[in-house]
């Protein structure tokens, strides 16, 4: 089992930054890649962002530039830096843990950006 606890999401005006991290424990060696995922109600669930055990790192087209991922294995977080925020950035973001088994979700922090 992997247990994933996200923070961070706020209310941030247009152009502005927040960070998101995610604390991972549990079967951490099992862990192949971990990233985020984003989902407003009623649409489908958009893939943000992946940094794999190797520290391979790729993003969407939506956010590429503006966000970045980064994992620190010590402090067992993963972070998700969001720059340049846009109202449509607004929605619930999720981090994941890709293990061999299966995949594991945090339970969601809302990231509110406003105009």
């Amino acid at each position: 089992q992997v247990q994933l606890v996200e923070s961070g999401g706020g209310l941030v005006q247009a152009g502005g930054s927040l960070r998101l991290s995610c604390a991972f424990s549990g079967r951490i060696f099992s862990i192949n890649a971990m990233g985020w995922y984003r989902q407003a109600p009623g649409k489908q669930r958009e893939w943000v962002s992946v940094i794999t055990s190797g520290g391979s790192t790729n993003y969407a087209d939506s956010v590429k530039g503006r966000f970045t991922i980064s994992r620190d294995n010590a402090e067992k977080m993963v972070y998700l830096q969001m720059n340049s925020l846009k109202p449509e950035d607004t929605t619930v973001y999720y981090c994941y843990a890709e293990t061999v088994a299966k995949t594991y979700w945090g339970q969601g922090t809302q990231v509110t950006v406003s105009s």
